[in-house]
């Protein structure tokens, strides 16, 4: 079933655009502005997509956008399905593994995190160069289809190091703050308490959130390559003043929209990602 519901995702995607996109990016909290960097070919809201799952976080659009970015083609999830809105792991990963059946073989991941990295400030960009799972679950458990990737996939290189280089290197040249890191991707929807972050940063992390993880697994494990990069929205509870509201983190994120645009139109244009 599994296999046929996404045949028809993406025969319904695909009949709708001439676009063969190779590239995608999945946009995190507040970050959907993205978009209007695009010369659109289409938008298809989630609710037509068949066996899609809605986006009901204020922040996410959820509508599948496909255009281009002077010659690159680009398919872009504005706005991403969470565990904690109540979805199946299956539904939270679904579309990143109907990006792999339109022909996508690089995905980007963004978010929205909380930081908790030495110096580190809201509005900072870092990327990620792995993670820690700590959901206490792996969206692969159950059936093992082949036809979607290997029953045990490697994980010793989840976060293309050669893209992670060429994106340090855009962010160095516009003299952009970031920072590079591990993310903890969590649960949710509760916020992390202080004793929380203290032992996330204690096991080697630098940002928290409520996303990104499971995507990652999936796309891994249907051989795509993956590249990270999140926005730091808010200092992590404890180490922030004032208590954490999501509001606060979609305005810092729309506070830093133009930078985070300007740095994922040169990453897309780059030569590595040919």
């Amino acid at each position: 079933m599994l296999i046929k519901n996404l045949k028809e995702s993406a025969s319904f995607i695909t009949s709708n655009t001439s676009l063969r996109p190779k590239l995608a990016i999945t946009l995190g909290s507040g970050l959907s502005s993205f978009v209007d960097q695009l010369d659109i070919d289409v938008a298809i809201p989630y609710s037509d997509i068949p066996h899609f799952a809605p986006a009901t976080v204020a922040g996410h659009p959820g509508q599948l956008v496909i255009g281009k970015i002077q010659d690159r083609e680009i398919a872009v999830l504005q706005g991403r399905i969470h565990f904690y809105e109540g979805h199946s792991w299956n539904q939270v990963i679904y579309p990143t593994r109907v990006l792999k059946q339109i022909g996508v073989t690089t995905l980007t991941l963004t978010n929205a995190a909380g930081g908790f990295g030495d110096s580190m400030q809201p509005g900072d960009l870092m990327v990620i160069t792995d993670h820690i799972n700590l959901t206490g679950y792996n969206p692969l458990i159950g059936t093992n289809h082949e036809e979607l990737g290997p029953r045990f996939p490697d994980m010793s290189e989840v976060y293309s190091k050669t893209l992670n280089e060429k994106l340090i290197s855009i962010l160095k040249q516009k003299n952009i703050r970031f920072d590079t890191g591990i993310y903890c991707g969590v649960l949710g929807p509760s916020y992390e308490t202080p004793a929380e972050i203290q032992y996330l940063k204690a096991i080697g992390g630098k940002a928290v959130g409520m996303s990104t993880v499971p995507e990652a697994i999936a796309a891994k494990h249907a051989n795509m390559t993956v590249v990270g990069m999140s926005c730091i929205t808010n200092l992590a509870s404890g180490i922030s003043p004032v208590k954490l509201d999501h509001k606060d983190v979609k305005d810092v994120a729309k506070t830093v929209e133009s930078q985070f645009n300007s740095v994922l139109i040169d990453f897309f244009q780059s030569p590595e990602l040919a």
